[in-house]
């Protein structure tokens, strides 16, 4: 086992070099608008997961997953000539279902908004059922005369 220190350094290092070589190396045509949006590696340092996004339809998800899967052994040779590392990770390309979900979250909220909006307005022009002041005032009480227990 190494330390956690080292192994979010060595996960953001490969972050780092996969985004560059989605950016300037890999030239795939079915490569779409690709982030990457984080990488996790094992304790042993053995395994790493690159998660991304794509900006696009399902096809182009697909499309994409594809030349990922195509590209994965020069993107590791690379991120072992970078790194230095005695054993370079295997990596596994795996779809960030992240901004998906924010996004479903987003329209959650503003859906709730536009209701809590919609209950303000009717609240404005609604009245009191009884009295506007259900309570009994302690002046009132003394107005009465003294009460029999």
């Amino acid at each position: 086992m190494v330390d956690a220190a080292r192994a979010r350094k060595l996960a953001d290092r490969i972050q780092q070099i996969v985004a560059e070589m989605l950016e300037r190396r890999i030239k795939d045509p079915r490569l779409g608008f690709v982030t990457v949006t984080d990488t996790r590696i094992t304790a042993d340092l053995r395994e790493a997961t690159v998660f991304y996004t794509v900006f696009g339809s399902d096809a182009e998800r697909a499309d994409s997953a594809a030349a990922l899967e195509s590209a994965k052994g020069v993107i590791r040779s690379e991120v072992g000539r970078q790194t230095g590392v005695r054993f370079t990770p295997t990596l596994t390309f795996k779809h960030d279902p992240l901004p998906d979900s924010a996004r479903q979250l987003d329209d959650l909220i503003s859906a709730a908004r536009a209701r809590d909006a919609e209950v303000a307005e009717r609240a404005q022009s609604a009245s009191y059922a009884g009295e506007a002041d259900p309570y009994r005032k302690p002046e009132e009480d003394e107005q009465d005369g003294p009460s029999a227990l």
